[in-house]
């Protein structure tokens, strides 16, 4: 069952990604950092992606 995000293709703000490169530099799992950016997971590995970002796969 998944969460419901009401910032459906929201663009992503400077803040965010800082926060998501911290996160992701930690070793933080994907949906802890979606959580924590209140976004899905796609969005937190389409960004990560677009970046060149590696974010862990656990769970």
């Amino acid at each position: 069952m998944s969460e419901r995000f009401e910032r459906h293709r929201q663009p992503w703000r400077t803040d965010e990604i800082q926060k998501l490169h911290t996160l992701a530099k930690k070793g933080m799992p994907l949906r802890a950092i979606a959580k924590a950016l209140t976004r899905s997971e796609e969005s937190v590995k389409e960004r990560a992606k677009l970046d060149g970002l590696s974010i862990a796969k656990l769970h």
